[in-house]
């Protein structure tokens, strides 16, 4: 592993590399040989949802995608690989609206991409589950936390985006916060995507900041592990900070990526994820 800082209130140690290296295979940076089947579960008057599962012991793991993003990332394939290699569960899916979910993109929100989250807790996992959240996903795997405490071991936000449409808005000059108010969406521009930017309605915006986190304390209490990149262009890192002083758990540490960029998509950042997860199943199992 390249040289990663673990920050934990108080202390802060050099994480060298993993416990157990036999746990990772070259595929885990790099795309997987055989992927799960697609799944789709049918939901009573909601969109169906696409997902791939591995059966396997616990902790479980399920990966949640960022904003726009599928289920067929870099990280997700990486992670049902290292899962897979250890013999525990994982479980990755399309949000509605995305991917190969079915659902009107324009009319989804960050409460029913919630909903979309605690369906999967309450009816396609068994046992409590290691939450894995990359960018909007780290917002989500919170809430989830807060709402389905008993189905949550531990936490692994990666660039987490908690609050990140709502700050980002707030942000903006005043004069131009009106224009968009007028116009009645906000579009922003973006490096990842083929447009080159998203909208977003100002319904989406006033619905995203009923969910917002970081006003106050976080009841959450299970061990959090939160990766960020300091070069991340789209989500400061200081969020990831944010993130770990609001969380009421004790059992907290913050990984910065000098060179890490939002996607923490290289060989490397791919590696430190599968390791700080690694690191959790090997203590929770410990525990048990």
């Amino acid at each position: 592993m390249a040289g990663a800082v673990l920050r934990s209130w108080g202390r802060v140690v050099l994480k060298i590399g993993p416990r157990r290296a036999a746990s990772i295979s070259p595929r885990c940076s790099g795309g997987v040989r055989q992927k799960s089947t697609v799944q789709y579960v049918t939901r009573p008057d909601l969109p169906k949802l696409a997902y791939r599962k591995v059966k396997g012991k616990s902790p479980g793991v399920v990966f949640l995608p960022g904003f726009g993003s599928s289920m067929d990332g870099q990280k997700a394939e990486a992670l049902e690989e290292f899962c897979k290699s250890l013999g525990h569960s994982y479980l990755r899916f399309d949000y509605t609206g995305c991917g190969t979910s079915e659902g009107v993109w324009a009319e989804c929100t960050v409460g029913s991409w919630k909903r979309d989250v605690l369906f999967v807790l309450d009816e396609l996992v068994d046992g409590p589950q290691i939450l894995v959240g990359s960018s909007m996903g780290g917002w989500l795997m919170l809430l989830a936390a807060i709402a389905r405490p008993e189905k949550i071991a531990a936490l692994v936000g990666i660039s987490t985006a908690a609050d990140h449409f709502v700050t980002a808005f707030k942000s903006l000059p005043l004069e131009v916060r009106k224009e968009f108010e007028e116009k009645g969406e906000w579009t922003v521009a973006t490096k990842h995507n083929d447009e080159g930017s998203y909208t977003l309605s100002m319904n989406f915006l006033q619905e995203a900041e009923t969910h917002c986190v970081l006003q106050c304390p976080i009841p959450v209490t299970c061990p959090v592990r939160l990766i960020h990149g300091l070069k991340d262009q789209d989500i400061p890192w200081h969020i990831s900070m944010q993130v770990a002083e609001r969380v009421l758990s004790t059992d907290v540490d913050v990984i910065l990526r000098k060179h890490g960029q939002h996607r923490m998509g290289e060989k490397d950042d791919i590696k430190l994820m599968v390791y700080t997860i690694d690191d959790l199943i090997d203590k929770l199992t410990t525990l048990v």
